[in-house]
């Protein structure tokens, strides 16, 4: 059996040939994440490919942070939810692998549709009080960009979970620094981000090793341990933007920009292929 690292590698060689197929797309943080979408999808998260939309007796996972849609599409091919060979149709006309996910299409792994930055934490929250309404030890993740946080949106869910005290939430933050327009010091300053989430009433967990599927997967596990202490947990996941391929890393300039032939073929010489293309 593969390891994290193994997958990880795989999905992170989708994410760029699909972006690149399409000419469009958001890479840098497809990359970033990848390493969590592992850790979760491959070893934490309780979750079945068959797919039932109500997810009775399962965890759920909430992508906030949509744009990210080619990490999440190679990430459920890779555990079994659909053909990987679907990934070569991504933003391609009448595909159901749109440029943000959406639920009209029914692909199987995708419970909302996402894009609109802000509103995950809110769903997830949902998701979460109807899982502990139905008396379920179950779980529901949720990723979020550091950048969105700048919508309010945010922060009125994060004052709803502590009040309501939502502790089988554990959403993670994906703290690269970068936005759209530039680093997130420069567009909108987060300040503390630790302290703004305990002074919240959030349960709190800095994970620096963001980009090692491992450290990543006992961050979350560890999250688990505070169920029924009466708080949500957030994870701050320190990554960096196009991690696994060297002229994309650190950058917000690849936040949306495809690689053309040359750059795919740079970036897929530092990605090995462990489970083969699609």
């Amino acid at each position: 059996m593969a390891s994290l690292k193994e997958i990880a590698s795989q999905i992170r060689r989708d994410i760029v040939r699909m972006v690149h197929g399409s000419a469009s797309g958001h890479p840098g943080g497809s990359l970033g994440c990848a390493d969590y979408m592992t850790a979760l999808y491959f070893k934490v998260m309780k979750h079945d490919p068959k797919f039932d939309m109500d997810a009775k007796g399962e965890d759920v996972f909430v992508l906030s942070n949509g744009h990210i849609s080619p990490l999440f599409y190679s990430t459920l091919a890779r555990a079994g939810y659909f053909d990987i060979k679907e990934l070569a149709t991504f933003r391609k006309l009448n595909s159901r692998l749109q440029g943000h996910p959406a639920t009209h299409e029914h692909l199987p792994g995708v419970r909302i549709a996402s894009g609109s930055l802000g509103q995950g934490m809110s769903v997830a929250i949902g998701a979460a009080l109807t899982k502990r309404l139905n008396g379920e030890d179950t779980y529901v993740f949720s990723l979020h960009g550091d950048g969105e946080l700048d919508e309010g949106q945010n922060w009125e869910a994060a004052m709803f979970a502590a009040h309501h005290k939502v502790d089988n939430l554990i959403s993670t933050i994906d703290w690269n620094g970068q936005q759209i327009d530039g680093p997130t010091s420069k567009v909108m300053n987060l300040g503390n981000l630790d302290k703004k989430f305990e002074s919240f009433g959030w349960e709190v967990i800095i994970l620096e090793e963001g980009n090692d599927p491992d450290a990543v997967a006992a961050a979350l596990e560890h999250a688990k341990t505070f169920r029924g202490k009466g708080k949500p947990v957030v994870i701050l996941m320190k990554t960096e933007m196009g991690k696994g391929v060297d002229f994309m890393e650190g950058s917000h300039e690849w936040h949306g920009i495809a690689p053309n032939d040359e750059q795919l073929a740079k970036a897929l010489a530092q990605l090995p292929e462990t489970l083969g293309d699609y």
